[in-house]
């Protein structure tokens, strides 16, 4: 099921995230059900980058990870990146995790600095494999972020 809306359904008032979609599982990733909210400055419309939740557990989440995001250029270096994930901590925790996994290329600084700030743990560096690259253009190595996350 695809839905958009335009109200903001989680919000800090510094950035609101917008729901995009709840897709049903996916039986080629197995990503499980994936949540994707746009995210925007408080109380303006305008995307500036988007957070997708994924509650699955397979190979290709391994390495994509369950929390993917990304922030539009110009308005990188404000933690709207972190700020986003801490607002979707609930959401993680109804859907019966209390761990997830956040994946970055190892030269990603900001990704890094956030999975940091969020006090997820190193797990590791890995390799990912030829196929998966080649299939999803994924890079050949992610470092693996371990978000513990407390009610």
């Amino acid at each position: 099921m695809f839905f958009r809306r335009n109200r903001a359904e989680y919000s800090d008032g510094i950035i609101d995230l917008i729901p995009l979609q709840i897709a049903p599982p996916d039986s080629g990733l197995q990503f499980g059900h994936e949540r994707v909210w746009k995210i925007a400055v408080h109380n303006k419309r305008k995307e500036i980058g988007q957070l997708s939740y994924r509650d699955g557990e397979s190979r290709c989440v391994y390495y994509f990870g369950h929390i993917g995001y990304h922030i539009d250029p110009p308005y990188r270096g404000h933690h709207y990146a972190w700020r986003a994930c801490r607002l979707i901590r609930d959401e993680i925790l109804m859907s019966g995790k209390s761990s997830v996994v956040i994946t970055c290329d190892p030269d990603n600084d900001a990704s890094r600095k956030t999975c940091e700030r969020l006090n997820c743990r190193l797990e590791g560096i890995s390799a990912v494999p030829r196929d998966l690259q080649e299939k999803y253009e994924l890079s050949s190595m992610k470092c693996r972020y371990i978000w513990q996350i407390t009610a």
